[in-house]
């Protein structure tokens, strides 16, 4: 199945990658030669267009940035395709998104997976956001590089995941603890709960321990996707400390 991409960046990093690019469209005031030489040396065929209408008929009212790009529909993996090419000298690190609706969190999620080197992302198949062309834009490229696993139970994957020795950290204010005050060396699998009603219950049940981050301000919560890279980065830190 094919789907169309859109945005600069994330058609070069497709035209890097090894997914099949079918065409680009670019917008001629928009020509850029970086897509260009890319394309000429993947040998995919580019469209000069002469109206952003034309683009806008592939990818909607969005920032395309004059680049469009017809690609092979982005692949799920599965939990076991995930865990098996974690490396074996690597600490793993698992993201779990719990219910996320937008769009712009996960690609910025997936931006920031990259970043650090998170092994996978899980998402469920009801009820969240997938891997789309907003998604794709949003994470620059990351979306290319970034496993993700959409499953049908969350609780019963974080079951498998247990047994196979990973513990379960939390984003959720019910019997929190900073998240500053884990160390994190362990297998691990990071739950995020969705944008308006966190973590759902069964999935809760599951966690092993929940962090909260401090909110000193008048708001009482921070966009999904910045609590989880203050998160990811907490991690970070905590398994690779300044010496």
């Amino acid at each position: 199945m094919r789907q169309y991409i859109y945005g600069k960046n994330t058609v070069i990093e497709s035209l890097k990658g090894n997914k099949p690019v079918y065409e680009v469209y670019v917008l001629k005031n928009a020509k850029d030669d970086k897509v260009m030489a890319l394309a000429k040396a993947k040998k995919v065929k580019v469209h000069m267009v002469s109206h952003k209408d034309e683009l806008e008929q592939m990818v909607g009212h969005v920032v395309h940035q004059g680049v469009v790009a017809q690609v092979e529909s982005y692949r799920y993996y599965t939990l076991d395709e995930m865990i098996e090419d974690i490396p074996a000298h690597k600490q793993p690190l698992l993201l779990m998104l719990d219910g996320l609706e937008d769009p712009h969190n996960l690609g910025a999620i997936l931006r920031t997976c990259d970043a650090i080197e998170v092994d996978g992302v899980i998402i469920g198949k009801n009820r969240s956001v997938g891997l789309s062309p907003t998604v794709a834009k949003v994470s620059t490229g990351a979306i290319d590089h970034v496993k993700v696993a959409q499953v049908t139970n969350l609780s019963r994957t974080l079951d498998d995941l247990k047994k196979r020795g990973y513990w379960v950290v939390g984003c959720d204010l019910d019997e929190s603890q900073d998240y500053r005050a884990i160390d994190y060396n362990m297998p691990l699998v990071v739950v995020i709960g969705s944008e308006g009603f966190g973590i759902s219950r069964l999935v809760k049940k599951h966690c092993d321990m929940n962090v909260v981050l401090p909110m000193k301000g008048h708001v009482t919560s921070l966009n999904a996707s910045v609590a989880t890279a203050v998160i990811l980065y907490q991690i970070y830190n905590s398994r690779h400390p300044l010496k």
